[in-house]
């Protein structure tokens, strides 16, 4: 693709950027006002740049919506806060119970949503996210969940050709650059391979690594996959680093609810509570040991974290900042619970 030519585009975001699934119901579908509060408070106690983390696939559209609401109605200017909008699911009508996508974590949604990952589609999803966000536009955007388009592939015929759709899709994001529309161009997965993939043939600004680079979960060949991307001076957000919650007490882990009884499932709550015992050995909030470490691989220069709960705004921007001894790390690595060699390859983490 011509894109390769490309020169990355330079990014400047805090480390803690607001993740705004939440705002479409995840897990848990909150009140209007309550959203409200959220945006407000985070815009409130953030230092320097406001920057949302948002997607089309966000409750079918709705993070978008009360985002773009919310701004309006705290009089916020567009030139005063950086959107990024994931780009890959256009808002349907629903005719089923529930949506059709991510089964049983979305809450009392109004509409259903649909992946259109082509030239075409991508334009689409640009538009109709611009319209929902009611006059803010995004200046990041990227490809969203193209491992899930690959996944759909019935064989290696068909997984070609879904994979050439997604070069199409770049192909419009690229467009929409030149034309002076968006200003970084980057992707959004959770099988970070597919982004590795992509890489070899777009010049991407920046990526999101998803339930991929973990205190939990962190293959070594990820590591050096990130440092090949540092080395290109492409931003790296890490995100989804507590696995849906499940690293801090919830019962989700990747967006799935999960109960003992399967040798899977009790390897994760035993993983957890080993984890847990150390922190408390420590006094160190797990929530800070999850961002702590996601912080400290190669490349990586913001977190996005979601919350549901005005009450936590201020501890999540505070996580980026917490300080914990190095025997902390040392104990965790000696329990089994963190890999040695990823550890000591880690950028410093004093």
């Amino acid at each position: 693709m011509s894109t390769q030519n490309e020169k990355p585009v330079d990014i400047n975001l805090p480390p803690v950027i607001f993740g705004t699934s939440g705002l479409g119901n995840l897990f848990v579908a909150l009140d209007e006002e309550s959203k409200f509060e959220i945006i407000k408070e985070y815009i409130r106690l953030a230092k320097g740049t406001v920057v949302f983390d948002s997607a089309g696939k966000y409750g079918a559209g709705l993070a978008l919506e009360v985002l773009g609401k919310c701004l309006k109605r705290l009089h916020v200017q567009p030139e005063n806060v950086i959107i990024s909008n994931k780009l890959g699911w256009v808002r349907t009508a629903l005719k089923t119970a529930e949506p059709t996508f991510e089964l049983g974590v979305w809450k009392d949604l109004k509409y259903d949503a649909i992946q259109k990952i082509s030239y075409d589609g991508i334009i689409e999803c640009f538009e109709q996210g611009n319209e929902l966000l009611d006059g803010f536009i995004p200046q990041m955007v990227s490809v969203h969940d193209p491992d899930e388009y690959i996944a759909t592939a019935a064989n290696e015929q068909h997984a070609q050709q879904l994979y050439e759709d997604i070069l199409d899709a770049y192909e419009a994001l690229f467009d929409l650059k030149r034309q002076g529309k968006v200003k970084a161009i980057g992707v959004g997965a959770k099988n970070w391979k597919i982004i590795q993939k992509i890489t070899n043939n777009v010049k991407l600004d920046w990526v999101m690594f998803a339930n991929s680079m973990t205190i939990k979960h962190h293959p070594e060949e990820l590591l050096h996959f990130m440092a090949e991307l540092e080395g290109k001076d492409v931003f790296i957000i890490n995100s989804a680093v507590f696995h849906s919650g499940f690293l801090i007490g919830n019962d989700y882990f990747d967006y799935k609810l999960i109960q003992r009884g399967t040798p899977e499932n009790d390897a994760l709550y035993c993983w957890r509570e080993a984890f847990f015992a150390v922190c408390e050995a420590y006094n160190i909030n797990p929530a800070a040991a999850c961002v702590q470490f996601a912080l400290h691989a190669p490349g990586v220069k913001s977190i996005a974290l979601s919350t549901t709960s005005v009450k936590r705004i201020k501890e999540n921007l505070e996580l980026a900042d917490a300080d914990i001894p190095i025997e902390f790390w040392e104990t965790l690595q000696a329990k089994g619970l963190i890999e040695v060699n990823f550890f000591n390859k880690l950028q410093p983490i004093l």
